[in-house]
């Protein structure tokens, strides 16, 4: 797994670690971190949680009246090189 999942991954297992069961998933550049969050999370929960996120590259909370609270967190995957963007038609 590259360097980016390891985070993404280590980002979920401590979430899960404080009682957020979260879920890792692959996109194409990037891997991204969900967990419910239940209604009756402590204020210090919180601090520890939000400490968690902030090792992402992104990460915020989405609250609706269907589904609750559910916490997000995004890790990009590495940047290509200047030679790899955009295929082989456009390196200088």
């Amino acid at each position: 797994m590259p360097a980016s999942g390891v985070r993404a991954a280590a980002i979920a297992a401590r979430l899960t670690a404080l009682g957020l069961p979260a879920r890792l998933k692959e996109h194409e550049r990037s891997w991204s971190v969900e967990a419910k969050v239940p209604e009756s999370l402590p204020a210090e929960s919180w601090r520890e949680v939000l400490e968690v996120v902030a090792e992402a590259d992104r990460f915020g909370l989405l609250a609706t009246s269907l589904n609750g609270r559910t916490l997000w967190a995004a890790v990009r995957k590495a940047v290509p090189t200047t030679g790899d963007v955009g295929g082989a038609s456009h390196q200088r």
